[in-house]
């Protein structure tokens, strides 16, 4: 009676083996497929693959910045030259804010025209301060003309405010100010060196307007 568990013959295993590897073989073989330069084919290059297009240079600048952005920052400060020259000239569409508007020219125009004791009076104080540094006697005395120098500058502020105000009623009937904003700007201007003042004088002092 034959057995059930009986073992294979190696004869069988082998064949049975080698059976199984061959089918494997064969079904790789199948969905194998050679690649062109396996058969000994190349592919041709494409003449107009990745052309170099022509073009500007854009330059490597500072910051990596090419020529476009030097032509943009070289006009950008012309235009700035520009609205300060005209600025310092006066022109009502390049001045600031705050120096603005009819009565603000009539004042400079009349601050420039005169003789004013607070410019005069700025550069002996600033004298005397250096000399007070240099010597500690002085500096009482420093003091003192300080205030004077003071009461000499608003006694001249009066002046010049009585006077801008009759300006502004002649030249400019129709219009009505801040009276107290245009006095302190016509005083501020007239306590400043003339080469310090904005926009630029347009009168020499003692000039009639």
């Amino acid at each position: 009676m034959p057995t059930l568990f009986r073992r294979k013959s190696t004869a069988a295993v082998i064949e049975e083996t080698d059976t199984q590897e061959a089918v494997v073989t064969e079904r790789h073989s199948r969905a194998y497929t050679q690649s062109k330069r396996e058969r000994g084919l190349t592919t041709p290059k494409r003449a107009g693959a990745n052309p170099r297009r022509p073009g500007p240079s854009t330059g490597s600048g500072r910051g990596g910045r090419g020529s476009g952005g030097g032509d943009a920052r070289a006009t950008a400060k012309e235009k700035r030259l520009e609205e300060r020259s005209a600025m310092m000239r006066g022109e009502e569409w390049a001045l600031l804010p705050r120096d603005r508007g009819p009565e603000k020219k009539l004042a400079r125009d009349l601050v420039d025209s005169r003789r004013n004791v607070g410019s005069l009076v700025l550069g002996a104080l600033i004298v005397i301060v250096l000399l007070s540094l240099g010597s500690p006697g002085l500096a009482a005395l420093a003091d003192l003309f300080f205030l004077f120098l003071l009461l000499l500058i608003a006694i001249d502020s009066v002046f010049l405010c009585r006077r801008l105000r009759k300006l502004v009623h002649e030249r400019l009937p129709n219009t009505e100010p801040h009276w107290r904003k245009l006095y302190t700007y016509a005083i501020l201007r007239s306590t400043s060196f003339r080469f310090l003042r904005v926009p630029r004088p347009q009168f020499k002092p003692g000039t009639k307007i």
